[in-house]
């Protein structure tokens, strides 16, 4: 389908016209859609605040979306925001004249959080915590203001990956991003339709669309970062065993409660033995779900 038409909105002017970059367009137009069904993202007439940070990920996600909408498979209004966090070197004329140029409605919004996390992270500590906590507030203003029912961020699948076993190796915990979350106020969406998408397909996406990109200065700056050795041992596992990404990847979509050691989330305490049924010995090593009485 995406092979029958020609370039259809501004975001996709100067696409290379090789067959290895329509099928890597398809496949991220597929996957977002994927997850923006999945997860049950669309009401109709609804209106989304699209963060870009001016990475190649938020480029891909915009892309994505107008892409989707100019096909009429995505019935709300996108609305793009940067939040320009006052740091250092920050060159603030790029995404305004980049959205400008490509038709698309945006919101630039200047507040200096970078001072306040230099301010407050002692010396040696990581960024990333308050940093998060003070764009997302931001994010959640903006979307009130815009008259939004959602915010739409740029995580995707590895990025999904490494928050879950930063948590299992670092928080003892099983957890990560969702697709789909409701804030704290229960008054906004906060949505992630690059749930299924690959970061090197991010990366190879806008680079092939020559977009502006801006590094993030103040996260990149440091060195250990627990998200950057997680990372590198996932870049590890991927170099010797190709596609072990995907494959983890498809576990977090397919947990089994009653073969994992939550009570929260199955009885245990209230498991028997159903009347007249020899279970045999090897019960443990069973696929089959024990169903309870």
């Amino acid at each position: 389908m995406l092979d029958d038409l020609d370039d259809i909105h501004p975001l996709f002017h100067g696409a290379p016209s090789t067959t290895e970059f329509k099928k890597l367009r398809k496949r991220i137009i597929r996957n977002v859609r994927e997850a923006i069904e999945q997860y049950g993202m669309v009401e109709r007439g609804a209106k989304w605040l699209v963060c870009l940070s001016g990475g190649k990920d938020s480029y891909t996600m915009l892309a994505a979306l107008y892409e989707l909408k100019w096909r009429g498979m995505l019935p709300v209004e996108l609305v793009a925001c940067n939040l320009d966090q006052g740091q250092p070197g920050f060159p603030a004329t790029v995404l305004p004249e980049f959205l400008e140029k490509m038709q698309v409605p945006h919101r630039i919004e200047y507040q200096d959080t970078y001072s306040i996390v230099m301010d407050k992270v002692p010396a040696g500590r990581t960024f990333c915590a308050l940093c998060s906590r003070l764009r997302r507030g931001n994010l959640y203003r903006i979307a009130r203001e815009e008259g939004c029912t959602a915010v739409v961020l740029g995580h995707h699948r590895d990025d999904i990956l490494e928050t879950f076993f930063m948590n299992l190796f670092h928080g003892g915990r099983l957890a990560t991003m969702p697709p789909k979350l409701v804030n704290e106020e229960g008054d906004l969406f906060l949505y992630r339709p690059l749930a299924h998408v690959a970061e090197d397909d991010c990366e190879k996406f806008s680079r092939a669309m020559n977009y502006p990109i801006i590094p993030c200065d103040l996260c990149g700056s440091q060195d250990g970062l627990q998200r950057q050795q997680v990372k590198q041992i996932l870049d590890g596992w991927e170099k010797n065993s190709p596609g072990r990404r995907q494959v983890m990847f498809k576990a977090l979509t397919n947990i089994r409660p009653s073969h994992m050691l939550d009570p929260k989330l199955f009885d245990f305490l209230g498991l028997s033995l159903k009347d007249g049924e020899d279970v045999g010995t090897n019960a443990e090593n069973s696929t089959e779900i024990p169903k309870l009485r």
